[in-house]
């Protein structure tokens, strides 16, 4: 059986500065650096928004919102 991919999940806009201070506090180990940005699996974001309340620059956003 496949896993439904949450349509909520966080993403990680343009805004990102590759900061680093989200990718620690994902409790479900989903975010990664990526190529310009870091980003986050929406198969694996619960949507807690941890990485939302670290970042400096509100990059994290709910997917409904960007």
């Amino acid at each position: 059986m496949l896993k439904e991919v949450n349509s909520m999940a966080y993403v990680i806009t343009d805004d990102c500065i590759s900061c680093g201070a989200c990718e620690p506090e994902c409790p479900e180990g989903v975010i990664s650096e990526g190529d310009d940005k870091y980003v986050i699996d929406p198969e694996g974001c619960i949507e807690c928004g941890a990485c939302a309340d670290v970042c400096p620059v509100d990059a994290p956003k709910p997917e409904s919102e960007v």
